[in-house]
């Protein structure tokens, strides 16, 4: 058949052969019509001194009209030197692996970047229940792919169920596993980052907390008096004292501290912020320390449970030992006592950034934070004596 546009009256009609033949339309372009009954776009074209050919599907499928259309790009690209058969390719290999490259797949290794950097388990635990359990519309979906309104739609359910400070964490790990994707090369934004505002404000409620000292000296006293297992009375002492974490404290084992030099090395992996932190002990924290050797393992933890020296103080028992000294959840948590500390010691005039530093509080300045962390030692070994000094007082107030 001659070369010359032909019209689709043509291509519907076409007969078969025996043998493929083609059917030349211009610029190259043919329809390639097989003895079966298939009929097939092409064009051939030169390239680099060499002929190929280029494929754009089926007829009907690809009308006469969009085969041209893609005659005419490959066209274009042979125009600006570039090879519209390995455009094509890559174009494939491209969409292969955004299909492979699903938000699932690539919040698994989140995940697993979580636990190279030793994250506590209950951390991994709640990030892997915000990312697979409450995200898994999003898991099979290819993360280039996903939007802001689609990530905004998820939230916005978990928001309305109640759970405003949940929806905020999902967006803010949701951003995580695109800022992986982003320097993975397999994503090229962050759509959370449009969603900025748009959830309703946590509702904070501040820990329950005693913040007079003549009340607290009550308190001191009632928990001096109190009858439950040593280890927990302890643990509670001692995390007044030194201004910790519950969970700083429950997990303390004897190769932290260094007795000789009055100084508890907290490890990362057990600090809110991954960051090891020092303690200055005071005479009265030493004192906590020996005289609950008893009950303490050898070479394990210094404030065991009850049922096993190998095994922690549970998560809720030093509320459980606070409600049945008769204080209520709203008058004090074992988490409240760090604001009790820090607004006495704040009342009383101690400087602020001491403070902050002696809590554990991270700066976000970074130049700052260096520097706080190394001047301040020995400003916070007196000021953890002068507080310890402090609740002998608070004992004589009440």
């Amino acid at each position: 058949m001659g070369f010359g546009m032909i019209s689709d009256l043509a291509v519907r009609n076409a007969k078969l052969k025996d043998k493929p033949y083609k059917m030349a339309d211009s610029g190259g372009l043919y329809l390639h019509v097989q003895p079966g009954g298939s009929k097939l776009w092409r064009m051939k074209y030169r390239y680099a001194g060499k002929e190929k050919v280029l494929s754009f599907g089926p007829y009907p499928l690809t009308t006469i009209v969009q085969a041209r259309r893609k005659r005419d790009d490959a066209k274009l690209q042979l125009a600006e030197g570039r090879d519209p058969g390995v455009t094509k390719m890559l174009a494939r290999i491209a969409a292969e692996t955004a299909q492979r490259n699903t938000f699932g797949l690539i919040a698994e290794e989140y995940l697993l970047t979580l636990e190279d950097r030793e994250l506590a388990e209950a951390t991994i635990k709640k990030n892997r229940w915000l990312l697979i359990d409450l995200a898994s519309s999003l898991s099979k979906r290819p993360i280039a792919e996903i939007n802001s309104a689609e990530i905004l739609d998820l939230v916005k359910k978990v928001e309305k169920s109640g759970r405003r400070e949940t929806a905020h964490k999902l967006r803010g790990v949701i951003s995580s596993v695109f800022r992986l994707a982003m320097v993975t090369l397999r994503a090229q934004a962050d759509p959370t980052v449009a969603l900025k505002g748009a959830l309703l404000p946590v509702k904070r409620q501040n820990r329950s907390a005693i913040l007079s000292e003549e009340e607290f000296g009550a308190f001191l006293k009632a928990l001096d008096a109190y009858t439950g297992w040593p280890t927990i009375v302890a643990a509670m002492k001692f995390q007044i004292l030194t201004c910790a974490r519950p969970g700083e404290v429950r997990g303390a084992v004897q190769r932290e501290f260094d007795r000789e030099k009055a100084i508890w090395h907290v490890p990362a992996s057990r600090m809110k912020m991954r960051r090891p932190h020092d303690v200055p002990l005071s005479r009265q924290a030493l004192q906590v320390l020996e005289d609950i050797a008893p009950y303490s393992a050898d070479d394990g933890l210094v404030f065991p449970s009850v049922r096993s020296k190998e095994q922690q103080l549970s998560e809720n028992g030093f509320n459980a030992a606070l409600r049945r000294m008769g204080y209520a959840k709203d008058e004090v948590t074992s988490h409240g006592f760090r604001a009790t500390a820090s607004s006495i010691l704040n009342q009383r005039g101690f400087e602020p950034d001491v403070i902050e530093a002696v809590l554990a509080h991270q700066d976000p300045n970074m130049v700052r934070r260096a520097y706080n962390r190394a001047t301040y030692w020995d400003q916070r070994v007196i000021l953890m004596q002068k507080w310890a000094d402090l609740l002998d007082e608070f004992r004589l107030l009440s």
